[in-house]
């Protein structure tokens, strides 16, 4: 289970963010946050799996590594102050829309669908979603989409290829380059407690029409 521990590790964390501070500090790192997490992970893989057989059944292949790649940021510091995870079909690092779980000092995040489209995919999604309109305002104007994330997010392309201009008229989100879901609340009321798995799977099974839709653009 997440405890207090968790929420202590991050706070102390931003302030030490240093590889000899977390070396200090690293068996609790290990004892408190990383395996609690994984162990949360767990207890979600086996609806995900379920629900689409191509996600991997492993909680450690699912998070992400918390060491930061420094190399092209302004913002040195080597650790992230947050622990990730992705479930999507064949692995995190996956193309295909998925499921996204992260907990940092003070909340919750929870989402998924798709947030980083290379033009080829991006062409993909636009085309799909010129294809049947409908299907895609269904999804994300269905009451418990809204009600767990509100809209649809993704930032948006200033031009739109002309072909598809005819369909931008009937909605606008043809013009998104991402098409994703996030919904943030706090940590504090789950600490010990076996309700944050049924409230993350609760967000994530509102998200599952969303990614069924958008995984068909690759068939």
């Amino acid at each position: 289970m997440i405890t207090k521990a968790h929420t202590s590790f991050f706070k102390e964390l931003a302030r030490n963010n240093t590889k000899e501070w977390f070396h200090a500090n690293k068996k609790q790192y290990e004892n408190e946050v990383k395996t609690p997490f994984l162990d949360l992970l767990d207890s979600l893989l086996p609806n995900l799996t379920e629900w689409d057989g191509r996600i991997l059944p492993d909680a450690k292949k699912a998070m992400f590594r918390i060491n930061k790649d420094v190399r092209f940021s302004k913002d040195k510091t080597p650790y992230h102050t947050i622990l990730k995870a992705g479930f999507s079909p064949n692995g995190k690092k996956s193309v295909l829309p998925g499921y996204y779980l992260g907990i940092d000092a003070d909340s919750i995040h929870v989402g998924g669908g798709l947030f980083m489209l290379r033009p080829p995919e991006l062409a993909l999604i636009r085309n799909h979603i010129a294809k049947d309109i409908l299907a895609l305002t269904k999804i994300v104007d269905k009451p418990s989409f809204i009600q767990n994330f509100g809209r649809l997010k993704g930032e948006k392309s200033k031009r739109l290829d002309k072909t598809l201009l005819p369909f931008a008229e009937k909605t606008d989100l043809i013009y998104n380059k991402q098409f994703y879901a996030m919904a943030e609340f706090p940590l504090e009321p789950f600490y010990n407690s076996d309700e944050l798995s049924s409230e993350i799977l609760n967000h994530f099974k509102a998200i599952k029409p969303l990614n069924t839709y958008l995984s068909q653009a690759f068939d």
